[in-house]
């Protein structure tokens, strides 16, 4: 039995009672990973599965698969898609050596550059968390920080925060750019409290991404894509964060929703164009 806090349940209300029939499809990417004793495994977390539950989606997990024809079916079958944290990208990606190779998961990065563009093409909407934000940057030519705290100091006289901390409580708050899709996707909140659990971060921007948002001490936290109808990264863990924070309810609801509407007007044979 899913179980939902009481104040995700008011968020959620409507999700509920929408027919198992016209809930949108979620294409999840796995992580990827080495089991001692036991097959390697592909695996979702289970409060990432129970987000886009709650918010009335279905997640469908995919392959680790290079595969075109494959992810074009997935593309073709799914009316939106979520890609998780996990491993680090592979920073020869952007001319830069890895610091450590067990770090990398290579057969996601391929899956996962491949998905990012033709979801574009396609015009689906696209939830990217934590590792997902920074594949989005990468994919349209920017680049990342192996480790954060080797950035010069965002703001004068300002430490950075501890941003490997606990993901199930808020550990910084982040300001979000009132005139963004971001904005309007938590419910207009303009300052958040969010948890984090990561040491990389974008650097370099890539010109197809507009940046929304920035921890107090600096670092982006938020980035979309304007001209699509719904590409939002963010650094933080919303799959965790939904149930202790209204905020992240309502971005998963504005996901669900838009994937949602795609479906609608997809069933109905009417123009998808944004």
């Amino acid at each position: 039995m899913l179980e939902i806090p009481s104040f995700a349940q008011q968020v959620f209300q409507d999700s509920a009672a929408i027919p198992v029939d016209e809930r949108p499809l979620i294409g999840l990417t796995p992580r990827f990973m080495k089991e001692r004793g036991f097959s390697d495994g592909e695996s979702i977390a289970e409060v990432q599965m129970d987000a886009i539950l709650a918010a009335g989606g279905i997640p469908v997990m995919m392959p680790l698969t290079d595969d075109d024809a494959l992810i074009d079916r997935y593309v073709e079958m799914c009316d939106g898609f979520n890609l998780p944290g996990g491993q680090d990208v592979d920073p020869r990606n952007w001319g830069e050596e890895p610091r450590d190779l067990e770090r990398l998961n290579p057969r996601r990065d391929a899956l996962e550059f491949k998905l990012v563009k033709k979801v574009y093409e396609a015009d689906k909407p696209l939830f990217a968390i934590c590792r997902g934000l920074q594949l989005l940057n990468v994919v349209f030519g920017g680049t990342l920080t192996q480790e954060l705290r080797k950035l010069p100091a965002p703001r004068e006289g300002h430490a950075y925060w501890s941003h490997i901390v606990d993901l199930t409580i808020p550990a910084h708050m982040v300001e979000v750019d009132e005139d963004s899709l971001l904005c309007r996707a938590l419910g207009g909140e303009k300052s958040i409290q969010a948890n984090s659990f990561h040491d990389e971060a974008l650097c370099k921007v890539a010109s197809e991404l507009h940046v929304v948002a920035h921890s107090t001490d600096g670092i982006i936290e938020g980035a979309e894509i304007p001209h699509k109808r719904w590409m939002i990264g963010v650094q933080w863990h919303p799959e965790y964060g939904w149930k202790f924070s209204k905020a992240d309810c309502m971005l998963w609801k504005s996901f669900i929703d838009a994937a949602r509407e795609y479906r609608v007007s997809r069933s109905r044979g009417i123009s998808c164009a944004k």
